[in-house]
């Protein structure tokens, strides 16, 4: 039976069931097919070989020809000593030390290639790959000036899988298949975007013949991935937004008004930019998904809040749901001090809520003599019934699962759902926004109102407690308050839990009753007792509030002035711009402290640094992304990218895929069930499995 693109891999030769399976363990590789959608990551010039004289030992990988005239084998490592006539070259290799003595006898002559060092004053070079000589390359392997080097595991390598296997394996898949690839772009698609056909492509991605062919390759598969990617994205924005009735709200309202008149500052050009969007939205008869974004204090509870009022204005309720009771409970207080000129009755539904407020709760939705209700998961619970849901704003909405958002979108009455704004304070880049939620709408606040301070951050060692503990006396004195917060990662980690423990009594015996008081919030309290000793720090009861990460989203107490973060290398980056929000909320000057380790690896110590050079959270949210790759940002990781980028990259192509993104919707004005002919592979490829995805951003 000829081997087809969906053939299992296990019947490509040279493959055989065992191989098969540990291709599709280590690598996700099942089928012909997806062999040749799995790119080389870089490429080595095999064409050049270098002499042993020449080679400098921290250059990068290069390639020697030389002869074995020396083997020696112990129980911990092979030693060969190679000579090309210019010089000699130990080889040393820690695995497969049998096999590769037997290969490697005196006098024979091989290609090896790999990283050179110095060791002992003489060149070394570990774990060499090893080829047969140029000359004589008797198994007819396709060799183009560039060799493409593929994604291994230790597994792979152990199971004889090598990079010289794995070209192997490739060459005989584009033998026998390639063939078969359907182009997946139209041709004028391929036309008004200079790109190669989708088979010289896989050709030239694998076995390039020269670095021109390489770069329209690369340049056809990247393009085509991005496009596709958006395409599916915006045809999804686009069938919703013209088929998902929403509630017509053509009023702002009264009481949007009395809010506004009576707010004690003006609001941003961002805010009211925001504002403007989200009206439009609500008026236009359609259901409103937007995403806010916004830094940490730019405003967005305040954009919320007359969102929430243009709802009511029309005669609905909205609510507001957020992932923790603190910051629940500190958007109920905020919301109310800001609709104390209004009428509008707001609520707050937690976990905590006595059972008889519950119920004067429960009833007021039902008869909808509660404008806005704040609450967390509790909202979601069945018991609750709304007398008219017109808006769910969901704060900090990536801490809630798809099936908890699902449930508050069918609180609204009959079949026609909510409008939906979801908000962030963590900044995502432009590229990971426009893919993680390229089906929604996306407003941004990118201006921070006017009168905040900037915080000083600074980053200092463990030796440097004493002059530490002097500086928060010292802003104690002047009547400001101190968060020190701790690296939980997990509550149940006992190393951290004792972490914690121990840094709350070290700082009681640096900092004693009187004249100092200190509390303490984890995520081990019941929640009364961390309301109660949040309530301390908030009113000025206590001067510390030792804490973990608990205090990272919403806490408000504007006379805090310090943030002591304790050992800052165990943060990302986010998590740590989260954190030096919760200060400089005052008029004083304000300081982010971070208090790190004395053993830190470099790409920790970059990540500091970066922190006390930038306020920016689109900054560092760029940087951060560059750094760790944008499945890892937090925020972001649980539900990953909404299809798998085998070959383009948002950090190295955000160009690219800004152009893929206007150029798909290009095509979709033109053509937005992509019905012409001219538009068929298209449409298949939009009916492909990978491009159902539930977009993770969408509440429904």
């Amino acid at each position: 039976m000829a081997a087809t693109l969906d053939s299992d891999i296990q019947f490509l030769p040279g493959v055989g069931p065992k191989r098969a399976a540990l291709l599709k363990n280590e690598l996700g590789v099942g089928t012909i097919g997806d062999l040749l959608r799995l790119y080389p990551f870089r490429y080595i010039d095999r064409s050049t070989v270098q002499r042993i004289a020449d080679i400098s030992p921290d250059a990068a990988y290069v390639q020697v020809q030389a002869t074995v005239t020396d083997v020696r084998l112990s129980p911990k490592n092979l030693k060969v000593t190679v000579d090309d006539g210019s010089a000699r070259m130990e080889l040393t290799f820690f695995k497969g030390l049998k096999y590769t003595a037997e290969r490697l006898q005196k006098g024979r002559t091989f290609l090896f290639f790999g990283k050179p060092s110095l060791f002992n004053g003489h060149l070394d070079m570990v774990h060499p790959e090893i080829d047969n000589p140029l000359p004589d390359n008797p198994s007819g392997e396709k060799r183009g000036v560039l060799t493409g080097v593929y994604t291994s595991t230790e597994r792979l390598k152990t199971a004889g899988i090598t990079g010289k296997v794995m070209n192997r394996l490739m060459a005989t898949a584009l033998d026998q298949c390639l063939g078969q690839v359907e182009e997946s772009l139209p041709d004028y698609v391929m036309r008004e975007n200079g790109l190669v056909p989708l088979r010289f492509a896989l050709r030239n991605i694998h076995f390039p013949q020269d670095a021109a062919c390489l770069k329209k390759a690369e340049y056809r598969l990247k393009f085509e991935e991005l496009f596709l990617l958006q395409l599916s994205l915006l045809k999804q924005k686009y069938v919703r937004s013209r088929s998902t009735v929403g509630f017509a709200m053509p009023k702002v309202g009264e009481a949007f008004n009395k809010c506004y008149e009576a707010l004690p500052y003006s609001l941003t050009g961002a805010q009211k930019r925001v504002i403007r969007e989200i009206r439009a939205d609500m008026m236009s008869g359609r259901q409103m998904n937007r995403l806010l974004q916004g830094d940490v204090g730019s405003g967005k509870t305040m954009v919320a809040v007359l969102s929430a009022l243009i709802a009511v204005g029309n005669g609905f309720q909205a609510c507001i749901m957020a992932p923790t009771e603190v910051l629940a409970q500190q958007h109920f207080a905020n919301i109310s001090k800001y609709l104390a000129p209004t009428s509008v009755r707001v609520g707050l539904l937690t976990g905590s809520t006595p059972a008889a407020q519950r119920r004067e709760l429960h009833a007021g939705l039902r008869d909808g003599s509660i404008g806005i209700m704040v609450g967390t998961h509790a909202l979601i619970e069945d018991t609750v019934v709304f007398h008219n849901l017109g808006l769910a704003i969901v704060d900090e909405q990536h801490r809630f699962g798809v099936d908890q958002r699902s449930r508050l979108w069918r609180k609204s009455r009959g079949d026609v759902p909510p409008h939906v704004l979801v908000m962030t304070a963590t900044p995502i880049p432009r590229t990971l926004a426009m893919t993680l939620y390229g089906d929604l709408d996306v407003s941004v606040i990118d201006e921070m109102p006017p009168g905040r301070k900037p915080v000083r951050t600074i980053l200092v060692t463990e030796g440097k407690r004493h002059a530490l503990n002097k500086f928060m006396r010292d802003q104690i004195a002047r009547g400001r308050q101190v968060f020190v917060v701790y690296p939980l990662i997990f509550e149940s980690e006992k190393l951290d839990y004792q972490n914690l423990q121990n840094g709350y009594e070290q700082i009681v015996h640096d900092f004693p009753f009187p004249p100092y008081k200190v509390a303490i919030v984890h995520g081990q309290q019941t929640s009364q007792e961390k309301q109660f000793n949040m309530d301390a720090f908030a009113a000025g009861r206590a001067n510390i509030l030792v804490s973990t990460t608990v205090i990272e989203v919403g806490v408000d107490v504007p006379n805090a002035s310090v943030m002591v973060i304790e050992s800052a290398e165990r943060f990302g980056l986010s998590q740590l711009h989260q954190l030096r929000g919760r200060v400089g909320r005052g008029s004083a000057e304000s300081w982010c402290v971070l208090v790190r380790g004395d053993k830190v690896s470099r790409e920790s110590m970059k990540r500091l640094n970066l922190l006390c050079r930038t306020e920016d959270g689109f900054t560092l949210a760029e940087e951060d992304m560059k750094m760790r790759g944008p499945g890892d940002l937090e925020g972001t990781q649980q539900s990953g990218l909404p299809i798998e980028l085998h070959i383009a990259s948002l950090t190295r192509d955000g160009s690219m895929l800004s152009l893929a993104r206007d150029y798909a919707e290009t095509v979709l004005a033109r053509d937005p069930e992509l019905a012409l002919e001219e538009n068929a592979p298209l449409l298949r490829e939009m009916r492909k499995d990978k491009y159902n995805h539930r977009n993770y951003s969408k509440i429904s």
